[in-house]
């Protein structure tokens, strides 16, 4: 098969199309022939060699990637036969292998892929729409909800404005430069502002000034929720726009840096919502995969459509060149 792999830890030019051997399901397992393979900003951190959650940086070399989709065509032993065919869709957690043509993952991870979402799709819901559902449990929205939702046209982002919007919540989106903040508006946010102006959050509280008070109250209105996951000095802007009461979820911080930089935090007011804190509220006996069924219900009901980029496989470095330089819109996806 075909496969991207990285021999040593650097720049996204160090990604690689290569033929490689197919991988053997072993027991319990399933091999999918890939027709998308989610690229996280993770990734990239990987991919210089910083283990981010990992225990440890990748072994090398490696094949990176770890949400895939396409068909099952081929069983390990102890797997059921109607699996054979099925288009699925799974996280392949911390095992690395996702940007090939051919992938192997426990069958207890795959989902069945609801029938008019595309492979991208599903990979979009099964990641980014698993953290999103995952915030969104920190977040009561509803008529009176004004919510500010930073990087807004990428994967959560578009998530995220589409779920306020079904609340009837007031949404504002920020996005950097005219044809993202064009995507926002056009997904529903009812003021998408571009971060690269200084005088934005201006242009918010002005907008935010129009809007009738909230009954019993003569105050202007103000944000009631910050969703972060950017941090930086967008992050101290945004969170200045909170009333009383309000509060910033933080989910990241690739706005101030992925490896060097760190959130903003105003005691009393942010929540980091990320890693264990988002699992114990998902609660169960399998929450990452209460999250992801969540995920992919909202989008086979329509209630979610999640925004997909794609490139080819072989382009794998580009597509890390780009997500690091902010040049993509929505999930990125690779497709053999």
């Amino acid at each position: 098969m075909h496969a991207i792999r990285l021999h040593t830890f650097g720049p996204a030019d160090n990604l690689t199309l290569e033929q490689v051997a197919d991988p053997v399901p072993g027991p319990g397992q399933v091999r999918i022939a890939v027709a998308a393979a989610g690229v996280h900003l993770l990734d990239t951190a990987l991919r210089e060699g910083l283990q981010g959650p990992l225990p440890e940086p990748p072994t090398l070399p490696t094949i990176p990637g770890r949400e895939v989709a396409g068909t099952v065509e081929s069983l390990g032993e102890g797997v059921a036969g109607l699996w054979l065919g099925r288009r699925v869709v799974a996280h392949l957690g911390f095992a690395p292998g996702g940007y090939a043509e051919l992938a192997v993952t426990d069958v207890d991870r795959v989902h069945e892929i609801p029938p008019h979402l595309d492979a991208a799709q599903a990979v979009a819901m099964i990641g980014t729409g698993r953290t999103t559902m995952g915030i969104l449990q920190f977040a009561e929205l509803g008529p009176h909800s004004v919510a500010v939702i930073p990087a807004a046209a990428g994967g959560i982002g578009t998530l995220l404005v589409q779920y306020a919007k079904n609340a009837g919540a007031t949404v504002i989106g920020l996005a950097g430069g005219p044809e993202k903040t064009a995507r926002v508006r056009a997904n529903g946010a009812d003021l998408a502002v571009d971060y690269t102006d200084p005088g934005w959050p201006d242009t918010v509280r002005a907008h935010l000034r129009g809007l009738p008070s909230r009954p019993g109250s003569g105050t202007p209105r103000a944000a009631t929720v910050v969703f972060d996951g950017v941090g930086g000095d967008i992050a101290r802007a945004a969170v200045d726009l909170l009333g009383p009461g309000g509060t910033h979820l933080v989910f990241g911080w690739s706005g101030a840096g992925l490896r060097d930089g760190e959130p903003y935090l105003v005691d009393g007011v942010s929540q980091q919502v990320l890693g264990p804190v988002m699992m114990r509220k998902a609660g169960g006996p399998n929450p990452v995969r209460t999250l992801e069924l969540r995920a992919l219900t909202k989008a086979a009901a329509g209630r979610l459509t999640p925004a997909v980029q794609r490139f080819p496989l072989a382009a794998a470095a580009a597509a890390h060149h780009a997500l690091e330089t902010r040049g993509t819109t929505g999930k990125v996806v690779l497709e053999p």
